[in-house]
């Protein structure tokens, strides 16, 4: 059975650590404390589903855009925290499709 890399296993970490730690942020805005829309569940569950539909991995299982992943998924929680923000371009439907 095939797992995942340690590299995908390495940014899945990293990911999260900026999640829980309140430093995910988008890229040219100011810093903005997010952590309490994250005690909602589905929010963190939406916010993963996110970075995994976004984060591509190459044949040899390196991802090579957890940036844009991490990106991503710093708007959508931006625009829950932030009500005036508006997500450019928006999300699309296959990065917010939840794999149950």
């Amino acid at each position: 059975m095939a797992r995942l890399s340690e590299d995908v296993r390495a940014r899945l970490r990293l990911f999260a650590f900026l999640l829980v730690n309140g430093t995910l942020q988008v890229e040219g805005l100011p810093w903005v404390d997010y952590r309490m829309v994250l005690l909602e569940p589905s929010m963190v569950e939406q916010v993963f589903a996110i970075w995994s539909n976004v984060l591509e991995v190459n044949s040899d299982g390196r991802a090579w855009n957890d940036h844009a992943a991490s990106q991503r998924a710093a708007q959508y929680i931006r625009g829950q925290a932030d009500r005036s923000y508006v997500i450019d371009p928006p999300l699309e439907q296959w990065e917010i499709e939840l794999y149950l």
